[in-house]
Protein backbone atom coordinates (compact mmCIF):
# COMPACT_ATOMS: atom_id res chain seq x y z
CA UNK A 1 0.00 0.00 0.00
CA UNK A 2 1.23 3.30 -1.18
CA UNK A 3 -0.48 5.93 1.46
CA UNK A 4 -0.20 6.07 4.47
CA UNK A 5 -2.26 4.11 7.13
CA UNK A 6 -4.38 5.89 9.55
CA UNK A 7 -3.70 3.80 12.72
CA UNK A 8 -5.97 5.63 15.09
CA UNK A 9 -8.98 4.62 12.29
CA UNK A 10 -7.77 0.92 12.24
CA UNK A 11 -7.14 0.74 15.58
CA UNK A 12 -10.94 1.98 16.12
CA UNK A 13 -12.00 -0.55 13.28
CA UNK A 14 -10.19 -3.77 15.06
CA UNK A 15 -11.64 -2.51 18.31
CA UNK A 16 -15.19 -2.55 16.86
CA UNK A 17 -14.29 -6.19 16.12
CA UNK A 18 -13.04 -7.06 18.86
CA UNK A 19 -14.83 -5.24 21.61
CA UNK A 20 -14.12 -7.31 24.61
CA UNK A 21 -10.45 -6.01 24.40
CA UNK A 22 -9.57 -2.72 25.84
CA UNK A 23 -6.47 -2.40 23.63
CA UNK A 24 -5.68 0.70 25.25
CA UNK A 25 -2.10 2.62 26.64
CA UNK A 26 -1.44 6.18 27.60
CA UNK A 27 2.36 5.87 26.39
CA UNK A 28 1.65 3.62 23.28
CA UNK A 29 0.80 5.07 20.22
CA UNK A 30 -2.18 3.52 18.32
CA UNK A 31 0.18 1.56 16.00
CA UNK A 32 1.74 0.18 18.34
CA UNK A 33 -0.76 -0.89 20.11
CA UNK A 34 -2.56 -2.26 16.62
CA UNK A 35 0.52 -4.24 16.08
CA UNK A 36 1.06 -5.54 19.55
CA UNK A 37 -2.52 -6.86 19.43
CA UNK A 38 -2.16 -8.29 16.22
CA UNK A 39 0.95 -9.94 16.90
CA UNK A 40 -0.45 -11.35 19.97
CA UNK A 41 -4.02 -12.41 18.25
CA UNK A 42 -1.97 -14.38 15.42
CA UNK A 43 0.39 -16.07 18.11
CA UNK A 44 -2.32 -16.89 20.45
CA UNK A 45 -1.53 -15.31 23.02
CA UNK A 46 -4.84 -15.02 25.25
CA UNK A 47 -5.46 -18.66 25.05
CA UNK A 48 -4.11 -20.97 27.92
CA UNK A 49 -0.80 -22.66 26.45
CA UNK A 50 -2.33 -26.24 26.47
CA UNK A 51 -5.67 -24.79 23.91
CA UNK A 52 -3.16 -22.60 21.68
CA UNK A 53 -3.74 -23.09 17.79
CA UNK A 54 -0.74 -22.45 15.14
CA UNK A 55 -0.42 -19.10 13.91
CA UNK A 56 -1.54 -20.03 10.46
CA UNK A 57 -5.01 -21.39 12.34
CA UNK A 58 -5.02 -18.04 13.76
CA UNK A 59 -4.34 -15.84 10.43
CA UNK A 60 -7.30 -18.06 9.23
CA UNK A 61 -9.68 -17.07 11.89
CA UNK A 62 -8.44 -13.53 12.09
CA UNK A 63 -9.09 -12.71 8.13
CA UNK A 64 -12.67 -14.56 8.13
CA UNK A 65 -13.64 -12.56 11.08
CA UNK A 66 -12.20 -9.40 9.18
CA UNK A 67 -14.03 -10.28 5.57
CA UNK A 68 -17.22 -11.15 7.99
CA UNK A 69 -17.20 -7.93 9.79
CA UNK A 70 -19.43 -4.58 9.38
CA UNK A 71 -16.04 -2.17 8.92
CA UNK A 72 -15.94 -0.74 5.97
CA UNK A 73 -13.85 -2.57 2.97
CA UNK A 74 -10.95 -0.01 2.89
CA UNK A 75 -10.21 -0.92 6.82
CA UNK A 76 -10.94 -4.68 5.99
CA UNK A 77 -8.47 -4.38 2.93
CA UNK A 78 -5.38 -2.40 5.40
CA UNK A 79 -6.46 -4.94 8.23
CA UNK A 80 -5.85 -7.61 6.21
CA UNK A 81 -2.65 -6.01 4.54
CA UNK A 82 -1.30 -5.72 8.22
CA UNK A 83 -1.93 -9.02 9.12
CA UNK A 84 0.08 -10.50 5.93
CA UNK A 85 2.86 -7.97 6.72
CA UNK A 86 2.92 -9.26 10.59
CA UNK A 87 3.05 -12.79 9.60
CA UNK A 88 5.80 -12.40 7.90
CA UNK A 89 7.96 -11.46 10.89
CA UNK A 90 6.45 -13.72 13.98
CA UNK A 91 8.09 -16.93 15.13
Amino acid sequence: MSETRDYDNLLQAYRSIWNHRLLTSERESSEVILKEAIKRELLDENSHPRIRKSKYEKYYFAINRLTNSSIEKKEKLELIQLHNDLMEFID
